[in-house]
């Protein structure tokens, strides 16, 4: 198993969590994540480019790296 951190800027809520951590799960090669205010560890065969389009496309007004 491949593992991928991300760092987010400007989460400041639990819904806005609530939503990564589903838009992370519903990818395809996504085993588990684990995340928080100031990032993610994502365990899968997910590409990192896939990670952070599927968190940029929430439109929540975060940074994501």
């Amino acid at each position: 198993m491949a593992y991928q951190s991300l760092t987010f800027q400007g989460v400041t809520t639990a819904d806005q969590v609530n939503k990564i951590t589903t838009a992370l799960m519903m990818l395809d090669g996504v085993d588990s994540a684990e995340v928080g205010r100031y990032g993610a560890e994502v365990e899968g065969r997910a590409k990192r480019d896939t990670l952070i389009k599927a968190v940029e496309k929430l439109n929540l007004g975060i940074k994501v790296s």
